[in-house]
């Protein structure tokens, strides 16, 4: 985004890439239908980039959701506002929009060099890059924009070995740790034996005071999915303190716990308590397991009552050991100190360098945000080489 900004004010560009083909983590967004960004109004918005809004909100006004659909819709993608406010492509798809901009870039005049890791500076200022050969290259640039993401999905290509490039330079970076990401939960073997891969729907979880509805998937290590994704910050910093984090669940957001309470205080007769929480508590049986797995052996004595019982099931608390790995994140928080950048996002310490997207020191959950966030800073960081160059300060 960056290099078109640039581009169509008539300036020379090169991206460089250390991936063989340009866009990669982009068709990856596009698999779950490349939810672009958000419609709420753009105050509330802005306040889901967290302590980054201030920082980041004037960007994001000064490219906001409206300017991003309509670029969008330049490149012959239309897009739609679905029922949870989030907007997409009406063809759902990444493909098609990378396919058409880089068809653009081409006729701007945007060369592409893949292939090519960078590795910092030499003495003499250049970018030095190793191509597929391991030959060195390098490269005297009138200004640089460094968009090198965060550090979830490698192989896509962001896999964060810029870190201890930049802090070798003296450039201030924020450790990265994932956002938007699972959790571990030490499950028995035979939870997890029979109930890897399936979801938890419809939930609620509830941690500190946030709630969000939605599902979550038990996995392998723990628990993952998008209503867990939106507190993941808040429970990845708990961990980070107290060494872990107990998170509530309610199985059956749908009814009280009242109700759910003189249901199950049918009796029983010969019913397993597994058939009467899946008939009049209507669970499903990977909520029921979860529920034996949390509350052990004793949850199915007598001396259970119905209403004790409707109340773990309306307020479930499950213990959280880790975050996933950093790999499986959806999103990484950290990065370049948000300090260490001047209004333009130029390097306060490396004049003629700019930075955009997810190596800067913000998150944000998922909904359209991260995308927005990204196509926001790398307009502002465009806009500020071109001031730069324009200046004369180079």
């Amino acid at each position: 985004m960056a290099a078109e900004v640039i581009a169509a004010a008539g300036g020379p560009v090169t991206v460089y890439d250390h991936m063989p083909t340009m866009g990669r983590k982009l068709l990856m967004a596009g698999r779950g239908g490349l939810n672009l960004t958000h419609s709420e109004p753009l105050d509330r918005l802005t306040g889901r980039y967290g302590p980054a809004a201030s920082r980041l909100g004037p960007m994001i006004g000064a490219f906001p959701p409206a300017a991003l659909r309509d670029w969008c819709e330049s490149l012959g993608q239309p897009t739609f506002v679905g029922t949870s406010g989030r907007v997409f492509p009406v063809g759902f798809k990444a493909s098609p929009l990378l396919r058409a901009w880089l068809h653009r870039l081409n006729r701007l005049g945007v060369s592409f060099v893949v292939r090519h890791r960078w590795l910092g500076w030499d003495d003499a200022g250049r970018l030095i890059f190793q191509g597929p050969d391991r030959r060195l290259d390098y490269v005297k640039a009138d200004a640089t924009v460094l968009a090198l993401g965060g550090a979830s999905w490698p192989r896509l290509g962001s896999d964060g070995l810029w870190v201890p490039i930049l802090t070798g330079h003296g450039i201030p970076v924020t450790p990265l740790r994932p956002a938007n990401c699972g959790f571990v939960v030490p499950w028995s073997d035979v939870f997890r034996r029979r109930f890897a891969g399936q979801p938890l729907k419809p939930v609620t979880l509830s941690f500190r005071g946030a709630t969000l509805h939605g599902e979550a998937m038990v996995t392998a290590r723990g628990l993952e999915g998008g209503a867990l994704y939106a507190l993941s910050a808040a429970l990845r910093e708990a961990i980070a303190v107290d060494g872990g984090a107990t998170l509530t669940l309610d199985l059956r957001p749908g009814l009280s716990a009242g109700e759910l309470g003189r249901r199950l205080q049918a009796p029983r007769g010969s019913q397993s308590l597994s058939t009467a929480l899946r008939k009049a508590g209507g669970l499903a049986p990977v909520a029921i397991g979860l529920i034996r797995e949390v509350a052990g052996a004793d949850i199915g004595s007598a001396r259970v009552g119905a209403d004790a019982l409707a109340a773990l099931i309306k307020a479930l608390p499950l213990a959280l050991t880790a975050t996933g790995p950093i790999e499986r994140a959806i999103s990484t928080a950290g990065g370049l100190a948000l300090d260490g950048l001047d209004e333009c996002l130029m390097l306060r310490g490396k004049p003629g360098v700019f930075a955009a997207g997810e190596m800067l020191d913000w998150e944000a959950p998922t909904g359209g945000y991260l995308l927005q966030g990204t196509f926001s800073t790398a307009v502002a960081a465009a806009r500020g080489v071109l001031a730069w160059l324009e200046s004369g300060s180079r």
